[in-house]
């Protein structure tokens, strides 16, 4: 099995649509996935995520199916640097998180007084058990940290999303604590993340990554990609967004 994990387009957050920029990421994002067989098609019920795969569906004439749990990951915290109102749970200064030695474990990283009081395990395996709930549907049943392939095929399923929630996916499949992929990666808008099965002995099935973010038709294209979550390279880069 293959799956395709699609960010949306550069966003436009006032309106929940996209920017004029993030219209044609999804023209150029369609034409790419016009050249790919899909088995099945998921998508946000966010603005964003529904307009970035409209382009794809019409040109492709996929049918998506709308999931709630595909939303972006509602679970504010209240940072160690705010105190005044909640913020993302993937949105901390490097200096905090990295702090606490219990973010760096998958079994260890919801403990902490700031996870409890945002509820943010609940919220993950509320995704995470959607998930496996589809994943079943379509031949892999998880069992611990594997999957039993009682159905196996070279099926491919598209998920349009949003980065907080793609990070729990992998999260999930490659059994890693969130904080870590929520902080040290970053896939751009429209950024393809492609995750593919191992089945090396029968009915034994993981999850394995060979292509995270890939924005190759914008780039053909010469569309650079947008900045979006993103913070800048240098502290003195003054175009570049620091919070």
């Amino acid at each position: 099995m293959k799956l395709l994990i699609i960010r949306h387009g550069d966003p436009n957050y006032e309106i929940d649509s996209l920017t004029e920029k993030g219209w044609r990421e999804a023209e150029y994002l369609a034409e790419r996935m016009a050249g790919i067989h899909v088995d099945a098609c998921y998508v946000s019920p966010l603005g964003r995520a529904k307009d970035t795969a409209s382009l794809t569906l019409k040109r492709t004439g996929w049918a998506a199916e709308e999931c709630l749990w595909l939303r972006e990951l509602e679970a504010p915290i209240h940072r160690p640097d705010v105190t005044d109102r909640k913020m993302l749970t993937w949105d901390w200064l490097p200096q905090d998180w990295t702090a606490e030695p219990r973010y760096f474990l998958p079994d260890r990283w919801y403990e902490t007084e700031i996870m409890r009081e945002g509820h943010v395990k609940e919220t993950y395996d509320w995704v995470t058990g959607s998930l496996d709930e589809l994943l079943e549907r379509h031949g892999y049943r998880r069992e611990g940290p594997l999957y039993r392939a009682v159905r196996a095929n070279n099926d491919t399923i598209a998920f349009f999303c949003h980065f907080g929630v793609e990070c729990v996916i992998l999260s999930h499949l490659l059994n890693i604590s969130p904080m870590v992929l929520w902080h040290g990666f970053c896939a751009a808008p429209t950024s393809v993340t492609t995750v593919i099965t191992e089945e090396r002995r029968e009915g034994i099935a993981y999850f394995r990554v060979n292509g995270f973010g890939d924005i190759s038709h914008l780039y053909c294209k010469n569309e650079p990609p947008a900045f979006a979550a993103r913070f800048r390279e240098c502290y003195h880069n003054e175009d570049e967004r620091r919070d």
